[in-house]
């Protein structure tokens, strides 16, 4: 009786682990370098499998997830559910991620800023 209810329960937990560890997709502008640094600091950083779509119709994925406009950047990643629009720090997603935020459909860094991450640049 105990090894049945062991094996319903890993049976019914093993959703919730799959979707933790599950892959990061970013749409991204065609051709955009700058997505690919930023992916590159969330495999490094996150230990995650990224798969990069280049999506000349994103916004229409903004638009289904409801993110404003005026939040809009070069990329928008899909994360466990959450919308991550543009070079949004990792120490930022990994916060989201652990503490799931009633409420919270996702976060956003508009634009391109210099100095984020994927953006850097010398000096």
């Amino acid at each position: 009786m105990k090894t049945r209810l062991f094996v319903a329960l890993l049976f019914l937990a093993m959703p919730g682990v799959a979707l933790a560890a599950s892959d990061i997709v970013v749409h991204r502008d065609p051709g955009c370098g700058c997505c690919e640094k930023w992916a590159q600091a969330v495999r490094a950083k996150l230990g995650r499998k990224v798969v990069m779509r280049d999506d000349a119709s994103r916004s229409e994925l903004q638009r289904k997830a409801g993110m404003p406009r005026t939040l809009a950047s070069c990329h928008s990643a899909i994360v466990d559910g959450y919308m991550i629009e543009g070079h949004v720090p990792i120490s930022d997603v990994k916060r989201l991620l652990a503490t799931r935020p009633a409420g919270v459909k996702g976060i956003a860094v508009a634009g391109m800023p210099i100095g984020s991450e994927g953006m850097e640049v010398a000096g």
